[in-house]
């Protein structure tokens, strides 16, 4: 069913939306029953008489008169531009309920290739809708319209506080805003926070601890705690992996089961700390201090170490039976007292390392370097099928 908004002559207020049923005749019998008048004629926008009920289309502005004039129905009653629609340098715009007034001009000459342009520069070629007012209708945000109708009037981006500039970028994309696009492409970046690298503090980390189900798996992977206190926290199977730990205090801290896999350590503190099947494989420990630290397990998990770099660790009196040391570096590394029974060391670069007082019972030290090794009041002696090179 077609409907229309009609008007009593010359007049551009209280328009009625009404359906067209029927003949010419029946419009013309509601539109007097509406208006309160005997409406004998009906003209369309441009002043043109309708006399066949087949011209009427979907939403057409009408306006409805009392007798037959023999004037110029023009020269009767004059249609106020801003309900014409027609090529006038002013007109209004209903953009998602919201009015606003500007030139034709505006909308076509900045940005002359945009969809505002093609639908104003050419009259009414679009077929653009209009409303009881004759405003042209666009479907949009008024919110994000408005920042792109004043760049177009002054060149300048200005931005009402509150309104997302994603928002308004959207819709310069949508009218095809150039320049516009460019500018907050550029805003948006510089309004973005700077990456937040700022280490993580023990008191925000034992707020996250605590917010933390007892059974959910807490991943910390590549987080950033360097300097941080974690002494004596129940770390137990947190995934550290890639984290940075560099000078961290984690000294008597329970990190069994943890993965600590390519994170730093160096120059970390983690003496007496709890290292139960700990897997550091590829992690950066150098110059950390570990001494008497726990990484056996009585379960049988052993703590896997390979590939770490341990130069100048300090392990002094550390239990690691059963402990994954392969290829690791512990270049001048200090193993005093320490427990390797059954360890792999195989491949590892033991050079410089003071291993006086280990218990190396049934270590594998196939393939490793031991020039310059220190092995004094060893408590087992090595066997040459413990091949060392």
């Amino acid at each position: 069913m077609r409907r229309v908004t009609l008007f009593v002559r010359g007049s551009p207020l209280h328009g009625k939306v009404i359906p067209v049923t029927g003949s010419l005749s029946d419009l013309l019998s509601l539109a007097s029953i509406t208006f309160g008048i005997q409406a004998t004629q009906v003209f369309n926008e441009n002043g043109g008489q309708i006399d066949d009920i087949s011209l009427i289309r979907d939403d057409d502005v009408l306006y409805v008169a009392e007798e037959e004039s023999e004037v110029d129905p023009m020269a009767s009653f004059e249609i106020p531009e801003q309900l014409t629609g027609g090529h006038t340098d002013w007109l209004t715009l209903n953009v998602g309920g919201r009015y606003f007034t500007t030139t034709r001009s505006t909308l076509v000459s900045k940005e002359p290739d945009s969809m505002l342009s093609h639908m104003f520069s050419d009259g009414d070629a679009w077929g653009n809708k209009r409303d009881h007012t004759g405003a042209f209708l666009i479907d949009r945000s008024p919110e994000y319209f408005e920042p792109i109708l004043n760049f177009l009037r002054h060149g300048q981006l200005i931005v009402n506080d509150g309104v997302n500039l994603l928002g308004v970028l959207e819709e310069a994309k949508f009218f095809g805003i150039d320049s516009l696009i460019e500018h907050l492409e550029v805003a948006i970046k510089n309004s973005q926070p700077a990456d937040d690298h700022s280490p993580i503090s023990r008191k925000e980390f034992i707020r996250f601890l605590l917010a933390t189900p007892t059974k959910s798996e807490l991943r910390c992977q590549g987080l950033n705690f360097s300097g941080a206190d974690l002494s004596r926290l129940d770390l137990r199977y947190i995934n550290f992996k890639m984290a940075n730990l560099s000078r961290c205090n984690l000294a008597h801290a329970n990190l069994c089961g943890s993965c600590l896999e390519r994170a730093d350590l160096s120059g970390s503190v983690l003496d007496g700390a709890n290292l139960q099947g700990v897997k550091m494989l590829c992690s950066n420990a150098e110059g950390a201090s570990l001494k008497g630290c726990n990484f056996e397990d009585p379960s049988g998990l052993k703590a896997n170490l390979e590939g770490a770099n341990l130069k100048g660790v300090d392990m002094e009196g550390s239990q690691m039976t059963g402990i994954n040391l392969r290829v690791a570096t512990l270049k001048n590394a200090k193993l005093k007292n320490c427990n390797l029974r059954g360890a792999t060391l195989a491949g590892t670069d033991l050079e410089n390392c003071d291993l006086s007082g280990c218990d190396l019972q049934e270590a594998n030290l196939r393939g490793s370097n031991v020039k310059g090794a220190i092995f004094e009041e060893m408590l087992t002696p090595l066997h040459m099928s413990q091949s060392v090179r």
